[in-house]
C-alpha cells in the first residue's frame, strides 16, 4: 500500500470532513445560527456532525424543532433525551398555538406538515437567526435537488429557485441583507444510504420507529398509516397488525411505514440499498399533493 493510499478519504469520511467544514465556515461567518432538529435521522446526523465539529466545546448554538402537535410520541422524547445529553437549547414552535389564536386552520385532511411554514418562519425572524441548518439532502426530492448549499432566503422568507449563488471550489456566499437568512443544508451530497452508512459506522442512536416492529396501520392510498391519536381509519379502511418500520417520522396522520423485516442497522442499509423509491415518495402524503408540492411549500418558507 502506497502512502498515498493510506491517505485516501472513504466516500463516507469525505461526506463528514465536507459536512464538518460547511458546519464550521457557518459558525465563523453568520451571528446567530439555529440546527433545525425534529429527532428524525437526518437532523440525528446532522447534529452529530455539529458535536463532532466543535468537539470537545460544546455545540455553539441552539436546536430548533417545529412541533406540529402530530408528532410520534417516540420522536420527541428522543427528542428531548438528545437535547439533554448534549446539554443544548432547544426552542419550539408549536403549530398549535397557531390553531388556538386563529392565525392558522386545521386542514380539511387533518395533517399539519403544511402548516409548519409561518411558525418557522416567526421563529426565525423573532429570534433573529441569520443562517438555518435543516437537513435536507439532494436524493429527496426533485425540488430539493435545486438547492445550493448555501439558499438565500429574502426578508419573507421566500425562496427563489432562479435566483442562487453558484458554489465553485467549496466556496460559500452567506451575504445578506438586514431581514434575509441564508438556509444551510451540510447534508446536501449525501443519500439515504449514505446516511444509514454512516449511523451505522459511528453507532448513532436513533428512535426504534425507524426499525422493524409490530404496529397496527390501515391503508390509505397505498400508504400504510399507524393508529394513534391523530390517525385514525375511515369507513372501510381495515386495521392490521404488520411488521413495518419507517423510513422517516414527520406528522403521524401523513406518514406511512413500510413493510421490513429489518431490525438492525445493516439489515436497513441492506433494504435500502435495494429499493429504488426515495423515501419521501414512498411515505410522505403531503408531497402526493402534486408534482410541484414541495417546491410550492419551499418557495413559501418550508425547509
Amino acid at each position: 500500500m502506497t502512502l498515498s493510499d493510506q491517505h485516501r478519504l472513504t466516500q463516507l469520511e469525505w461526506l463528514e470532513s465536507e459536512s464538518i467544514h460547511i458546519i464550521r465556515e457557518v459558525v465563523a461567518e453568520f451571528e446567530k445560527p439555529v440546527l433545525l432538529f425534529s429527532g428524525g435521522k437526518d437532523s440525528v446526523v446532522m447534529l452529530h456532525l455539529a458535536a463532532k465539529a466543535f468537539w470537545p466545546s460544546p455545540v455553539p448554538f441552539p436546536v430548533l424543532h417545529v412541533d406540529t402537535g402530530h408528532n410520534f410520541p417516540e420522536v420527541l422524547a428522543y427528542r428531548d433525551a438528545t437535547v439533554e445529553r448534549l446539554g443544548l437549547r432547544l426552542e419550539v414552535a408549536y403549530v398549535q398555538d397557531y390553531i388556538d389564536d386563529g392565525r392558522l386552520r386545521e386542514r380539511s385532511d387533518g395533517t399539519r406538515n403544511q402548516l409548519q411554514t409561518q411558525p418557522l418562519l416567526d421563529a426565525i425572524s423573532d429570534l433573529k437567526f441569520d443562517a438555518v441548518f435543516g437537513g435536507g439532502r439532494r436524493d429527496e426530492e426533485k425540488a430539493r435537488a435545486k438547492e445550493r448549499v448555501f439558499s438565500l432566503r429574502d426578508e419573507f422568507g421566500q425562496w427563489d429557485p432562479r435566483n442562487q449563488r453558484p458554489e465553485l471550489w467549496n466556496l460559500y456566499n452567506g451575504r445578506h441583507r438586514p431581514g434575509e437568512h441564508v438556509r444551510v443544508f451540510p447534508l446536501s451530497n449525501w443519500t439515504e444510504l449514505d446516511v444509514w452508512q454512516y449511523i451505522g459506522a459511528e453507532d448513532i442512536p436513533l428512535p426504534e420507529l425507524y426499525y422493524a416492529h409490530q404496529r397496527e396501520v390501515f391503508e390509505r392510498d397505498g400508504m400504510l398509516l399507524g393508529i394513534g391519536e391523530f390517525s385514525q381509519p375511515r369507513d372501510g379502511e381495515v386495521i392490521e397488525k404488520r411488521q413495518v418500520r419507517y423510513r422517516t417520522v414527520g406528522d403521524m396522520s401523513c406518514t406511512g411505514a413500510v413493510p421490513s423485516d429489518a431490525i438492525t442497522v445493516q439489515d436497513v442499509i441492506a433494504e435500502v440499498a435495494a429499493t429504488r423509491v426515495t423515501e419521501r415518495g414512498a411515505t410522505r402524503a403531503d408531497d402526493r399533493a402534486s408534482e410541484a408540492a414541495m417546491e410550492d411549500r419551499k418557495k413559501e418558507g418550508y425547509f
